[in-house]
């Protein structure tokens, strides 16, 4: 008896101690050297080193501050690799990182080159099988570090995305897209879903000779070293027609949709993917609740300035959005890996 009560006052005061934990940040410069492209990513992560006012700076969107280059608490580590939406961005998605990061996970989170805001190419815009890639020399190259390499628990690594970052997740699971059936879509039935408030005209670039040749040499994207996939509003579900294309999934998927999503619209994107992915899990956020209500909160100039992007419908409370795929995130992955 006396040792069971010690053994839950020993959980009791691991867990306060966790709970009390801040948050890690540091930036990586990483670079695929066989495509020639950068890879940047931020990782996010629980440590015990003490905020400094420098780490107190100012945010056009609502965030918890974290302690700059803090050290890795002692022991192993669960991972989950995190690609944006497109024409967004590392960072787009911190209220999710920190919300994981807080529940014990280290998070990290790519810049997809050339579909970024602050860098927007065509090409990039239209080339798939570039995300995944880079999701993956990411995960390498943590896992070569010497900084994290100790403390990830290589048997744990998932991966979460958003939009054309759910594609990305879904790819990695082994979901095979195929991408004449992709183009043909967006060429015709389609087409209106490629006019993005991110890069308007994107059409026009479905003929280019190097996205032909890109889509002849498109690699295998599946990565077996990831172990879970949560996919929230996934896109470029028009290039998956059969169950067929998901036969080499063989890990849990988790899938979240938008009933007024009219970017990625659930029923051709987050539904079908459901239908189509044996045994995956699915929760669709129900009225107005769109595409974009899972960027962050932004500050009122901010909204001004972007109000398709960061103002939603008045019944929607984007705050209460973030929370619900902040608990559905952390079960899944706390259940997965």
């Amino acid at each position: 008896m006396h040792r069971q009560i010690w053994l839950v006052l020993l959980l009791l005061t691991y867990h306060y101690a966790f709970t009390q934990a801040n948050i890690g940040q540091r930036t990586y410069a990483f670079r695929d050297s066989l495509r020639h492209r950068p890879v940047i990513t931020e990782v996010w992560y629980p440590t015990e080193d003490t905020l400094q006012p420098a780490d107190n700076g100012f945010s056009a969107f609502t965030r918890k501050p974290t302690v700059r280059n803090g050290r890795v608490p002692a022991g192993k580590w669960p991972l989950v690799m995190l690609s944006h939406g497109t024409g967004a961005g590392r960072l787009t998605l911190e209220w999710l990182a920190q919300a994981l990061a807080e529940n014990g996970f280290i998070v990290a989170a790519v810049d997809h080159y050339g579909n970024t805001y602050d860098n927007k190419i065509p090409l990039e815009f239209l080339k798939p099988w570039e995300r995944p890639l880079d999701i993956s020399v990411a995960l390498t190259e943590l896992l070569k570090d010497n900084d994290f390499q100790p403390y990830i628990d290589q048997r744990k690594i998932g991966a979460i995305g958003f939009s054309f970052g759910g594609f990305t997740v879904i790819a990695l699971a082994g979901g095979e897209v195929n991408y004449t059936t992709l183009i043909n879509y967006f060429k015709t039935t389609g087409r209106k879903e490629l006019e993005l408030p991110e890069f308007p005209g994107l059409a026009k670039y479905l003929d280019d000779t190097a996205l032909t040749a890109g889509v002849k040499r498109a690699p295998a994207l599946k990565d077996s070293r990831i172990k879970a996939f949560f996919a929230i509003s996934p896109a470029l579900g028009p290039g998956f027609t059969t169950k067929q294309q998901f036969k080499n999934i063989a890990d849990p998927v988790y899938i979240t949709g938008s009933q007024s999503d009219s970017i990625a619209p659930a029923k051709t994107n987050a539904r079908h993917f459901h239908q189509l992915i044996s045994n995956s899990g699915y929760y669709e956020f129900s009225g107005k609740t769109g595409h974009y209500v899972m960027l962050g909160e932004a500050i009122d100039e901010v909204k001004k300035e972007g109000p398709t992007l960061f103002v939603d419908d008045p019944t929607v409370n984007r705050h209460a959005v973030h929370l619900k795929v902040d608990s559905l995130a952390v079960e899944f992955f706390k259940k997965n890996l």
